[in-house]
C-alpha cells in the first residue's frame, strides 16, 4: 500500500508531429507533455524515469535515465513541473507508460506510476 505522504500525479497529454515524422520510412514522432504534481505531504525529487513504449507491431523499447529534460525536479507539496519530450515508434499508433523514481525529504524512495496513454494520428482511429 502507498503511502499518501509520497504521492505524485503524472498527467500526460501526446501529440502527432507530423513535420517531424516520415511514413514512407516507418518513423511517427509524437510529443507529450507531461505534468508531475506532488499531491503528498513531503517534498520528494524526481531521480530516474523508466518508459516503455510499445508500437503497433508489438515491438516494445524501455528508455530508462536521470531525471526529465535534463532535470531532476524537486517538487514540494502542491508543486508541479511540466515539460515537454518527444518519442518515436515505427507505427502510426502505440503506447507509452512507465514511472518515475522518487526520493522523499524523509529519505523514503519510491515510485510515481505513469498510466499508459496512447500515441495516434490524429482521425486514423475512429
Amino acid at each position: 500500500m502507498t503511502n499518501p505522504a509520497h504521492s505524485i500525479k503524472v498527467r500526460v497529454q501526446s501529440t502527432y508531429v507530423e513535420e517531424q515524422s516520415s511514413p514512407e520510412n516507418e518513423q511517427y514522432v509524437f510529443a507529450y507533455t507531461i505534468t508531475i504534481e506532488n499531491i503528498g505531504t513531503i517534498p520528494a525529487k524526481l531521480l530516474t524515469r523508466h518508459w516503455i513504449i510499445t508500437d503497433a507491431n508489438g515491438k516494445i523499447r524501455e528508455v530508462r535515465g536521470d531525471g526529465v529534460v535534463g532535470e531532476q525536479p524537486y517538487l514540494r507539496p502542491g508543486e508541479a513541473f511540466r515539460y515537454t519530450s518527444a518519442a518515436m515508434i515505427e507505427t502510426p499508433v502505440g503506447s507509452m507508460h512507465g514511472s518515475y523514481q522518487m526520493i522523499a525529504d524523509d529519505g523514503v524512495a519510491f515510485d510515481a506510476p505513469i498510466v499508459a496513454f496512447g500515441l495516434s494520428i490524429p482521425n486514423l482511429l475512429h
